[in-house]
């Protein structure tokens, strides 16, 4: 098609992602350079029609990270955490009982009290409001779509054209892209990110790295009878619904005003084709040590995220010509703790300064090469180090052995800082671990009662999800033949099952199945892109302020 040429802007740093990595950047690059005297701009672009928008967690949230970038937030008005922590419980379930876990046993850094239970997206918000009072440009609802290099060199990103139609042709509402360029341009876009994906393959970030592993977190907000609420409590279950092969687990949080979130994790690894992780919640809350929570209780709000869980041995090489990655990008979650946001945090404060530094020395467009050597001494290495073998351990021996290994290993790396087993590896990648159907025996979910458990399509009305009709579809499946041959034929088509959101459908139709991809109702979570077993789907941005519109998630 003949469109216009893109116009384009220059700043010093891009971001690309409102995430809190991203906006710690923008914050702290802002803060140095005030401190130091020096005139800097910085812009941040996000695909969510606002800041927080597309910012789903459990969540948990240590304060290090914003006790660094904002030491004074706990006396600010607005402050966007107020719940403490102030009782830690870890249940071991099976289909009609449980036990708890004495807390005695927990390694140290489990323990969760000093930490905050709240909304990530909130804690986004506020980073939001503090980056623009700093003078930080946010462009919320324009995704970043296009990687521009020049000679090898990263030198910023295009967003992408709105007004696109569903025939590939621009219609009476287009307008072009925008050219974002600048001197150094960080990736901020959170678990699987598109641009993210092609600059790990373009510059071989993953070389040497063992696999990224993933999980996919699907999460309920619900308001509870206040005579069942119990601000403060942080409840976290392994075993039942999930088999002991197949990792995963449950998280309940009680906070503000008789808030509860409740979530599920599965880890990506998992062999059966026809296992459903939305589903597996559902199954989770009936059990008969949780549902008593949710007696006289109101669903307000769901969603889904993948989750970045291969730690320290997975992190990318996060640097390279013109750019740099950070958070969730480079894969910063430390798994067994199932928390973040503190790593993302600091994480963008320590590009920030070295990117800073490069900035004043004069220099653009090359490679920060101290901000890779810096990573690992730092306290996100310390952090994602001493439990770099939990889910490599829980992977190879299951749940029951594999978790008692992994707390043994904890403890070893908390007193002594060494691990009999060294460093071990990840095995298969997520998308290589499905049998093929005939090998399983399916799992038959029971039909959701409308009170307690639910079906996915009244679940996605609650994310707020919405998608302008006629755009291209975000979801490319590069060879239709392939999915029907391989997904449908062999694997039973998994997608319909993994997908939180109701996007994928088999309509069987005799002895034609066609394969229906429903956009309008993706939440972005990206486990599409991660778990198909041929990687014959690739997710893309959709048209700008496409997508969930969270709540409190």
């Amino acid at each position: 098609m003949d469109v216009p040429a893109r116009e384009s802007m220059e700043f010093d740093v891009v971001v690309v992602g409102a995430g809190p990595a991203g906006l710690a950047t923008a914050i702290r690059l802002k803060q140095v350079a005030a401190e130091k005297g020096a005139e800097l701009s910085v812009v941040v672009v996000e695909k969510g029609s606002e800041v927080g928008a597309h910012i789903l967690s459990g969540a948990v949230v240590d304060p290090t990270g914003l006790d660094a970038l904002l030491p004074g937030w706990r006396e600010d008005s607005d402050r966007p955490l107020t719940t403490q922590v102030t009782e830690d419980q870890f249940l071991y379930l099976g289909p009609a009982a449980g036990i708890r876990l004495p807390n005695l046993f927990m390694p140290k850094l489990m323990n969760n009290h000093g930490n905050f239970i709240g909304s990530l997206g909130n804690v986004a918000r506020y980073l939001g409001r503090k980056a623009e009072e700093l003078g930080v440009e946010i462009y919320p609802g324009f995704p970043a779509s296009e990687v521009l290099e020049e000679d090898g060199r990263i030198v910023g990103i295009a967003t992408g054209d709105m007004g696109i139609g569903r025939d590939g042709e621009p219609h009476a509402g287009f307008t072009r892209g925008m050219e974002l360029r600048a001197k150094y341009t960080v990736f901020a876009e959170g678990a699987r990110g598109s641009l993210t994906k092609r600059l790990v393959k373009r510059f071989s970030l993953d070389e040497g790295r063992d696999h990224q592993k993933y999980g996919l977190g699907v999460k309920e907000i619900w308001q509870v009878d206040p005579s069942k609420h119990q601000p403060g409590l942080v409840r976290h279950s392994m075993g039942w619904p999930l088999s002991n092969d197949t990792g995963g687990g449950s998280w309940l949080y009680h906070f503000d005003d008789n808030l509860v979130s409740v979530g599920f994790v599965v880890h990506l690894n998992y062999s059966n084709p026809t296992l459903s992780p939305f589903e597996e919640l559902q199954r989770f809350k009936t059990h008969p040590m949780i549902r008593d929570v949710f007696e006289g209780a109101k669903r307000i709000g769901y969603g889904g995220r993948a989750i970045v869980e291969g730690g320290w041995q997975s992190v990318p090489k996060l640097t390279f010509p013109g750019g740099c990655l950070v958070g969730d990008s480079a894969g910063f979650v430390n798994v067994p703790r199932i928390k973040g946001s503190h790593n993302a945090v600091l994480s963008g404060m320590l590009c920030a300064d070295h990117v800073f530094a490069a900035i004043t020395a004069g220099r653009q467009h090359d490679e920060i090469a101290d901000y890779e050597a810096a990573w690992r001494a730092s306290p996100i290495g310390q952090d994602l180090k001493r439990v770099r073998n939990v889910k490599p351990l829980w992977s190879r021996f299951g749940t029951v052995i594999g978790v008692g290994l992994g707390g043994l290993d904890m403890w070893l790396n908390q007193l002594f800082g060494w691990s009999p087993f060294g460093t071990m590896t990840h095995g298969k990648a997520d998308f290589e671990t499905l049998k093929p159907v005939a090998e399983v025996e399916k799992i038959k979910y029971p039909r959701p009662d409308g009170v307690l458990t639910f079906d996915k399509l009244s679940s996605v009305f609650l994310s707020n999800t919405n998608h302008e009709e006629d755009q291209p579809i975000h979801l490319k499946v590069a060879d239709m033949a392939l999915q029907k041959r391989s997904e449908h034929d062999v694997y039973g088509g998994p997608s319909q099952y993994y997908c939180p959101a109701a996007v994928y459908e088999w309509v069987e139709e005799g002895s034609d199945p066609r394969f229906v991809i429903n956009a309008q109702n993706c939440v972005h979570c990206k486990t599409c892109d991660i778990k198909d077993p041929n990687q014959n789907i690739n997710w893309v941005t959709p048209e700008g302020g496409g997508g969930p519109n969270y709540v409190n998630m």
